[in-house]
């Protein structure tokens, strides 16, 4: 098990450039299921989450080539089964729109349920609701004391559905049914967050018939086949955020490239409010050092809200302004259970439930020993880490690396001294 080893307080300056949406690459390396042409994605970010869907996709006869690190070739021409691997699908949650894109194409499949984060294992209940309104019949078994969903589907015709949760990945997963059914479907109180837009942007390039993208409701026209596609995945802006975080939260001047700025204005409101100086162009963003001041409430929400992934960062960040910050986050019951860390190194914060902490800052940091639970806990800690006085040590590094590509050479690169063991 990989670790980080991290000596803080130093100086960082220069530029970072923010990787593809690895929120998109999920997604759209499932719907490239939905042809037998070859697909290309480009700008697709190194990190473990797409490794381990590669991993999904090949073992079900995917034919994926790498071009490049960012470029991958993606064929299904001979899928050898439907059936998903539980070994593989215990490591990856996003794997979930498989569900869809192989219903879709192939009219049945089978898959256990998706293993998940230490933020909780959520049900599957938006998703099986979305199979069964576009006529699915689900038969759930159990293998290993683990459920195993069995779905069918001869006829796959058009809907129209109302989500009973904006779900981002049930709504990504109605499209990839939808796309290829017979007649019309229209989909309501659907996510339209960027990597849902991402998602269908690839579509109509396949000759998908998708409108009302970035809205709650989206209308398709079904088409009986699709096409191989170009595609260049949309910046991350989850990561942008972290980054920005990280900078403000230090006191350094850095500056973020390749970013769509649209996709940060709910952060940047924030930042405006906490008095952080920052510089932003359509595709850049630049943070200056800051006093930061205490905001009354942060709360994440569904698009074009806070989002949940993005929350986590801004704990530590509050840790550094001046006065009480409440945070809410409101999806998961476990994304704050890792501010026992932050308290270890130092940092005041009430943890009221599962949904809501109290942070009282500026506080100092220390350097401490620490265990990663997630992938955005462990780029929050990777923050303090930087902020804090002598050596932490984050173990479980590798759930920093299922999102952010080449974290340790990226900060390298803007004097962080961290090292991998």
């Amino acid at each position: 098990m990989s670790k980080l080893i991290i000596t803080g307080s130093k100086k960082l300056k220069g530029n970072i450039r923010i990787s593809g949406n690895k929120n998109s690459v999920l997604p759209i390396f499932a719907a490239c299921l939905l042809t037998n042409q070859k697909c290309i994605i480009k700008n697709v970010p190194d990190i473990g989450d797409k490794d381990a869907m590669i991993d999904i996709m090949r073992d079900i006869g995917v034919d994926i080539k790498k071009i490049n690190k960012h470029c991958y070739q993606i064929q299904a021409k001979k899928i050898k089964t439907t059936n998903l691997n539980p070994e593989l699908t215990n490591k990856l949650r996003g794997c979930i729109t498989l569900m869809g894109s192989l219903t879709s194409k192939f009219h049945k499949m089978s898959m256990p349920h998706p293993g998940g984060c230490i933020i909780g294992k959520r049900p599957l209940d938006a998703h099986l609701q979305v199979l069964e309104e576009f006529g699915a019949k689900i038969k759930t078994e159990k293998l290993n004391n683990a459920d195993v969903y069995k779905i069918s589907n001869n006829s796959i015709r058009g809907t129209n559905i109302f989500l009973g949760e904006q779900s981002v990945t049930a709504t990504e997963n109605a499209i990839l049914l939808a796309v290829l059914a017979k007649g019309k479907s229209i989909i309501e109180n659907a996510a339209a967050e960027p990597h849902v837009q991402d998602l269908t942007n690839f579509l109509n390039k396949m000759g998908a018939k998708i409108t009302g993208m970035g809205t709650n409701t989206i209308k398709i026209i079904g088409v009986k086949k699709l096409r191989g596609a170009i595609h260049t995945l949309r910046s991350d802006y989850v990561e942008a955020i972290s980054f920005a975080c990280l900078a403000a939260a230090t006191k350094n001047h850095l500056k973020l490239t390749n970013i769509i700025s649209d996709d940060l204005k709910m952060a940047l409101h924030i930042f405006d409010k906490m008095g952080i100086n920052y510089k932003c162009t359509a595709t850049s963003l630049e943070i200056f050092p800051s006093t930061i001041y205490a905001v009354e409430k942060i709360q994440d929400g569904l698009w074009p809200a806070l989002s949940p992934d993005a929350i986590s960062p801004f704990v530590v960040l509050a840790t550094q302004a001046k006065g009480n910050t409440l945070i809410q986050q409101w999806m998961f019951e476990g994304r704050l259970f890792f501010v026992d860390k932050l308290i270890l190194m130092g940092a005041d914060i009430t943890l009221c439930d599962p949904h809501r902490v109290i942070i009282t800052g500026p506080v100092k940091l220390l350097g401490k020993k620490v265990l990663s639970p997630d992938l955005r806990a462990g780029i929050t800690l990777l923050i303090a880490a930087l902020m804090a006085k002598g050596v932490t040590e984050i173990d479980n590094a590798y759930q920093i690396d299922r999102g952010y590509e080449n974290i340790v050479e990226r900060l390298q690169k803007i004097g962080a001294d961290i090292i991998r063991k």
